[in-house]
């Protein structure tokens, strides 16, 4: 049966063909779900880009409640305690229903998983699969798993927006395909649609990260949390490709350290050094190529000659760069990588809208609080997926609307006006930050917006909440705001559904 022959009042749109999409369509089978994916399956997504692995407290030394003491310490005080420790508990059952789905994990002689161990983490728990391959060999796994449901079928378009009833409750959405816009009314709405990494010029994600599901949920009323929390990770190779390839935290955990063109380590002297928290590693690299010096990981010796088994992906990485890790230190710098920032969810993922649900990176749920532990994003949408699939299954179906809105013209995109807000993120919303340069960027971007750039109304949201904490948390540095103050979350709801932009309220919460 077509899409659009469905009946809305038995379809769940899921939008997100990621992690936090497909397994979210596959908790809510046999129910009837469209998932909507902007790329064929299996490809576009910044999950098959994942490298270390999937967090979760299976080792004989671990607790669940070890890991989320790892997690509220990363989180800068913004992590919520239940939100950590339900996640955390839930962790090996989400690795064992990977393993039923057909997850190849890696695993000891004796059968038992491997774990590795990642910066911030006070255990070996990264469950990892083909060395550093574990985002791609998850995401295979439910592609074949999604195939093979067939209460889930899948739409290659791109969102555009929300469609809502008259009391505003979401009743479907608009997408775009060649050009053209269509509607595809349903009863709930999951928006999976990941990160605002490619805002930057700098940046780990793939090109379409741009924070679509957060324009579109802003737009339809949905309050919004802790935007200025953007992750730079510290190693993205620094080879001249855009997007940046990524050189996995877990070689630092297995022994690799940063160095300047000298030979000197760049975080001597810092908390944690190598294996501090990203933010502080961030900040670290950050301040060395400020001094002009060049940053790079070391992985000579033993560790560079075992990647091409440990380490596969960053191997054919830097082979691709002309770089022998086993040889020659890899170059790195930081790049924008995870938004721990997002649509404002309870604890089963629901929006503050009606009818809208949200998962996986484009969510704040409370977990990630100021800066994400490594590992823990996989983790975070596999938890969520089946939460929500149960509160749409209790929640009633949106009434019909009778007269819905004309369709948009869909305009092309302004590939100029992209690059020129990817350079101001770059400048003036990067890892430190401060009042002038947010404030330039907030004129610039502001103007951009009101000649229609989308990509700048989603910077802008991200620029203004830079701009009103006045304070250094996290992944969230101001130079000229070097202390803390009490840590508070910050939420705004636009002001209208026209004026995505328009700050309603920024309040403790």
């Amino acid at each position: 049966m077509s899409v659009f022959a469905r009946s809305p009042a038995d379809r769940v749109v899921v939008v997100g063909a990621g992690v936090a999409g497909l397994a979210t369509a596959l908790r809510l089978a046999p129910r009837p779900v469209t998932l909507i994916t902007a790329s064929p399956l299996g490809a576009g997504t910044a999950t098959g880009w994942a490298q270390g692995g999937i967090a979760a407290a299976m080792g004989a030394d671990d607790a669940p409640s070890l890991h989320a003491d790892d997690t509220l310490a990363a989180g800068a005080g913004l992590t919520e305690p239940e939100v950590a420790l339900r996640v955390a508990e839930a962790g090996p059952g989400l690795i064992d229903w990977l393993v039923a789905l057909g997850t190849g994990f890696d695993r000891e002689a004796d059968g038992a998983l491997a774990l590795g161990l990642e910066a911030a983490h006070s255990r070996r728990r990264i469950v990892r699969a083909r060395g550093d391959s574990t985002g791609r060999t998850v995401l295979d796994a439910l592609v074949r798993a999604v195939q093979a449901t067939p209460s889930i079928e899948v739409l290659v378009a791109g969102l555009h927006g929300l469609m809502q009833d008259a009391d505003g409750r979401v009743c479907g959405v608009v997408c775009e395909r060649d050009g053209a816009a269509f509607r595809l009314p349903a009863r709930a709405v999951v928006l999976a649609t990941g990160g605002t990494g490619a805002l930057y010029a700098s940046t780990t994600n793939p090109r379409g990260a741009l924070g679509r599901g957060l324009l579109v949920a802003a737009r339809a009323g949905a309050a919004l949390r802790d935007l200025e929390f953007v992750q730079f990770h510290p190693t993205a190779i620094a080879a001249g490709r855009d997007p940046m390839p990524l050189a996995t935290e877990a070689l630092r955990g297995e022994g690799a350290v940063l160095i300047d063109e000298d030979g000197a380590p760049v975080m001597a002297g810092i908390e944690g050094g190598d294996l501090a928290p990203r933010d502080v590693v961030a900040r670290g690299i950050f301040q060395a190529l400020g001094r002009g010096r060049t940053v790079y990981l070391d992985t000579r010796g033993p560790l560079g000659a075992r990647m091409p088994q440990r380490f596969p992906t960053v191997f054919a990485l830097c082979a691709e760069a002309g770089i022998d890790p086993a040889v020659q230190p890899i170059p790195v710098r930081p790049a924008a990588h995870y938004h721990m920032g997002g649509i404002l969810v309870d604890a089963a993922g629901r929006s503050t809208v009606p009818g809208l649900w949200a998962c996986g990176e484009v969510s704040s749920t409370g977990l990630h609080g100021a800066n994400r532990l490594a590992s823990n994003s996989l983790l975070e949408a596999l938890a969520f997926a089946p939460r929500i699939a149960e509160s749409i299954d209790a929640a009633s179906a949106p009434a019909s609307t009778d007269r819905p809105a004309p369709l948009p013209a869909i305009p092309p995109q302004d590939a100029a006006a992209l690059a020129e807000v990817r350079g101001i993120m770059e400048r003036c919303v990067g890892v430190v930050r401060d009042d002038a340069g947010l404030s330039q960027a907030i004129a610039r971007l502001a103007d951009l917006s009101e000649r229609g750039s989308d990509a700048a109304a989603t910077g802008l949201m991200i620029t203004r909440s830079a701009l009103d904490r006045c304070e250094s948390r996290g992944a969230h540095w101001r130079s000229d705001h070097p202390g803390q103050l009490p840590a508070r979350h910050s939420v705004f709801t636009p002001a209208a559904a026209d004026a995505p932009c328009a700050v309603q309220e920024l309040t403790d919460a």
